[in-house]
């Protein structure tokens, strides 16, 4: 076990999850895109401790140095923090506790990083700005996805929906409750395979990109303006317009689509996938909690394996 220091230091950094609710896969092509705070949260304690840097979670337990490559993005993170703020890569101990699952499109990478970054700043007692933020957790991110469109971070970074096009973020209001389920289809999803696929696509069909892209905008302004009017009813059909597009561009699969066809016919106002696709989470829209407990159930028995209810609210 680790030697602590007597009085040892500890503080925490905080994140949570998101969902993108319109615009995934577009987005990558600088089309703009809707995402929400999920609230499935990530805490980041930083400790002092008299031995070399560790980190401890329930996907690694071990030296920093030899964390597995999967997660070389943390760690260089984590090394980079350290090195701006001029600190010794040393006698810290970094404890993740994350409630997102992983490879399911939640943003679970963008989140721990966020955290940690929050932790480590904190611990140093250094203030932390939005774009010193966004510039460390981008490391992160370019590990975890190649080339990532940087939706995950900023919705990981605000604490309400946000409207993303070309990195540029506009908080949304809400004027009506959003009542959502999510539901986990039990596969996981590779959002860069997912991502090549549609490129290698689009490469091949320059008309059918052109069309897709923009129906894809439009589908995103369309939401943004019912989202403003509280026009949940408009909402829903625009996620079932935006679903069977990700259908066309082949990103969907048989189980997600059950998934949402199985939300539509417990009442849901509209359903899609959500993230990368191939896999990982699906999302309804319904008009209560009462009516989204309904269809979290009917989803847990059509096979989901696992479900959450939330709701935004303004």
């Amino acid at each position: 076990m680790e030697d602590f220091l007597a009085s040892k230091r500890n503080t925490s950094g905080f994140s949570h999850s998101k969902i993108i609710l319109t615009g995934e896969h577009a987005v990558v092509y600088g089309n703009p895109a809707i995402a929400l705070p999920f609230p499935l949260k990530v805490e980041a304690i930083i400790e002092e401790i008299t031995s070399d840097i560790i980190v401890e979670s329930t996907f690694y337990t071990g030296p920093l140095e030899q964390i597995p490559t999967k997660l070389k993005g943390i760690s260089a993170c984590i090394q980079q923090v350290l090195s701006d703020l001029n600190r010794p890569c040393d006698k810290l101990k970094i404890t993740i506790h994350s409630q997102i699952p992983i490879g399911k499109g939640l943003g679970s990478s963008a989140a721990i990083a966020v955290a940690i970054v929050r932790g480590l700043f904190s611990f140093f007692e250094t203030k932390l700005d939005d774009e010193t933020l966004a510039a460390f957790v981008h490391t992160a991110e370019v590990y975890a996805h190649g080339n990532p469109s940087g939706i995950d971070m900023a919705t990981a970074m605000s604490d309400t929906p946000i409207w993303f096009q070309n990195g540029d973020i506009v908080r949304l209001e809400v004027t009506s409750p959003l009542h959502f389920v999510i539901a986990d289809s039990g596969r996981i999803g590779n959002t860069q395979k997912t991502v090549s696929r549609v490129r290698a696509l689009y490469d091949k069909d320059e008309v059918l990109k052109e069309n897709s892209l923009r129906r894809m905008k439009e589908i995103a302004f369309a939401a943004k303006s019912a989202m403003a009017k509280g026009d949940i009813l408009e909402l829903g059909k625009l996620l079932n317009k935006n679903h069977s597009e990700l259908i066309r561009i082949g990103v969907s699969d048989d189980g997600l689509n059950q998934l949402v066809h199985t939300a539509k016919k417990a009442g849901a106002l509209g359903a899609k996938l959500t993230g990368g696709g191939d896999g990982g989470c699906m999302l309804a829209l319904t008009d209560s909690k009462e009516k989204a407990e309904e269809i979290s159930s009917a989803l847990a028995s059509a096979g989901a394996h696992q479900t959450w209810c939330f709701t935004i609210e303004s």
